[in-house]
């Protein structure tokens, strides 16, 4: 199982990141000029977490491939934070509706949940 979850959240990391990679560009040159410069740098914040955390799913994946335990929750908790986190910083900006804001904090819950659960497994190993 412990291989199986490294492939998934190894394959998981790498589409984030193409996608991380993809909206940025968006954001630097289809938005530039098009929304005002504070929703275009939470466009970019919500990017660039978005790649932090897929890098963050290629190490989850690379140490279930090496036997490290206790990682498949850090993983999860770093797609969900990147759905809440940086979603919602790309449907604020794109839909133009502030409330979505409020949804921003869930994600960086997840996140830093994540980093804790990494961490806890990185100590145990």
């Amino acid at each position: 199982m412990t291989s199986h979850a490294g492939s998934l959240f190894l394959l998981l990391g790498a589409v984030s990141a193409a996608l991380g990679v993809a909206l940025g560009a968006f954001g630097a040159h289809g938005l530039e000029g098009a929304v005002t410069p504070e929703r275009l740098a939470t466009f970019e914040t919500g990017a660039r977490y978005q790649l932090y955390h897929a890098l963050a799913l290629l190490a989850v994946g690379l140490a279930l491939g090496q036997g490290i335990g206790g990682l498949q929750w850090t993983g999860w908790l770093f797609v969900a934070g990147t759905v809440f986190f940086s979603g919602s910083l790309y449907a604020l900006v794109l839909l133009d509706k502030p409330i979505l804001g409020a949804v921003t904090p869930i994600g960086g819950v997840c996140f830093i949940a994540g980093w804790a659960l990494f961490a806890l497994a990185a100590w145990r190993a």
